[in-house]
Order: structure tokens, then sequence, then C-alpha cells
């Protein structure tokens, strides 16, 4: 049994879904009882209930298990110990092997959320489990928050500079790489950097938006004042917010760009280009 965390968040339909394709049986856990049978329709073979900052449900959750997903929720402010009962817990169960959600870059102490994965890392290699660490670069799928304004108005709208170079990824290629670490003993133990793309900037973004949707489409940088304000709005934690603050001044100045190498090797093909993203997504937005 593979037992996925923070299987109710894209991220984790996405990993769940790729191993079912692969046969494997899946144990997700959810944090709200409503969300169980999302999963179920989705293959899930079990489901667990219960939050993950509740250190009360993890042997529950990780009894009969031999490997774990983990995905903590996004800019958890205990995340580290969220890691901390996870290793616990899982030694307890006799867990073999844990594949860890990570970031691309880490080591970037400038943004809280990587700089506390960093310490995940640390804890999970000092377990005494066998460790596999995944560090996904953003997600072409980001891009949909703001999609409707790009079809409509033909504006992409960042809070970072058209000059940010960042390399992007599909998650489904991050789901197809998680699944095949997970069912294939030899991969266990590495760390893998999962780029799709080489580090694009802003401007090149809009002008692959404009090809695949054909119409024009401009780029505009939203001031982070307003785009606080927005986030506020929106009902995101003061964490949350201050967090991403920081990324977004750290991609203003140092951007994040990795090397699609290593994910072309688990893929054994090309990862997905940001022209293929888009394109499928236009065939979507028919229409609109």
């Amino acid at each position: 049994m593979i037992l996925v965390t923070g299987a109710a968040g894209k991220t984790g339909r996405a990993v769940m879904q790729a191993l079912v394709a692969w046969g494997a049986a899946v144990r997700g856990w959810v944090r709200r009882p409503e969300q169980a049978a999302i999963l179920r329709e989705a293959g899930a073979a079990d489901v667990v209930v219960g939050d993950i900052a509740d250190p009360s449900v993890y042997a529950g959750a990780l009894a009969g298990v031999a490997s774990v997903y983990h995905i903590c929720p996004n800019m958890h402010p205990d995340e580290v110990k969220i890691g901390r009962w996870l290793v616990v817990a899982a030694r307890a169960a006799g867990v073999s092997h844990i594949v860890y959600h990570s970031v691309l870059h880490p080591q970037t102490e400038g943004m809280p959320h990587h700089w506390n994965k960093l310490r995940v890392e640390e804890l999970l290699f000092e377990s005494g489990i066998a460790t596999t660490v995944l560090q996904p670069t953003a997600y072409m799928q980001n891009l949909l928050a703001g999609w409707q304004r790009i079809v409509d108005e033909g504006v992409y709208a960042v809070p970072y500079p058209a000059a940010t170079r960042l390399s992007l990824v599909d998650l489904h290629d991050v789901a197809a790489a998680a699944a095949r670490v997970l069912t294939e003993p030899e991969l266990a133990g590495g760390t893998y950097e999962l780029v799709g793309t080489v580090g694009l900037t802003q401007t090149a973004v809009s002008h692959t938006l404009a090809t695949h949707l054909n119409r024009l489409v401009q780029f505009k940088e939203i001031p982070l004042d307003e785009w606080q304000a927005g986030a506020e709005a929106a009902g995101l934690s003061p964490y949350a917010i201050d967090t991403l603050r920081r990324m977004f001044v750290y991609y203003a100045n140092y951007g994040l760009v990795g090397n699609p190498f290593v994910l072309r090797q688990l893929l054994r093909r090309e990862p997905t280009s940001l022209a293929e993203f888009v394109a499928v997504q236009d065939v979507s937005a028919d229409g609109v």
C-alpha cells in the first residue's frame, strides 16, 4: 500500500491517479470527510481522513503502508514539525520508503517555504528510512489561475518583472515521475529535480500564449501591494501572504531556473513544453 498525503490537492490527486494507472494500491490522506468520495471515485483503494497537523492521526494513516508520497499543504507554517511527526510514525509503522515532494532549489533561505523543505529533507535523510526527494519547479498549471483574463482580455499578469526567468513543469509530468520512483525500487534514494523547460522570461511566456491562442497577449507586472490587497480579499493567511511576497521578490531578483535533463530520463521522453501545455488548454478554452 502506498500512502499519498495531501491527496485532495491538485498534486496529490495527480500523483494518486498516476499510481492507480500503474496498478498500485493507494491510500489517500485527506483533511475533510467530503473529500473521501472524490478519491474513491478516482481509484483510491482506501482513504484516511484527518488533519495532517494532528499527530494523533498518523498511526492510523500509516498502518499497513509500505511507501509514502509526502506532500505537505502548501506554505504550511509547521512543515518541519509535520515532517518530524511523519518520521516518528513511519518508523513505528515499519514504512520502507518515503518519497518527499520538495521544491526546486530548497537551499534558498529567502523563500521560507523552500527553506522549510530543505529542513524536512534533512530530517528524512537522517531518519534511517530509504528516502527519495523530488524537487519540482513552478507548475505550468499556475497559469490557469489567470486563464480567463488571458483568454478574454489578452493580459498575462504576474507580480514580478517581464525579464524574470522561471523554469516550468507540467504537473502531469511530475505525477508520472512520482509514480515511477514509487514503483521502481532501483530509483529509490535519489534526489531528482523535476524541470520541464529552460528558464523562460515572462515575455517569452506571453509570446507562447499569444501564438497558441492566436491573439495578442500583453504582459503586465502587478505591483506587490496591489497583489497583496487581492490576496487579503481572497482570504489568504498572513503567513501565506508574507511567504508569497518573499517568493515574488526572490523571483524578481534571481528567477528560478533548472535543467530538464533529469525529468527527461525519468519520463523516458521529452517533458511537456509550454507550447504543448497551452495548446491543450486552448481546446478547453474554445468558445470562452
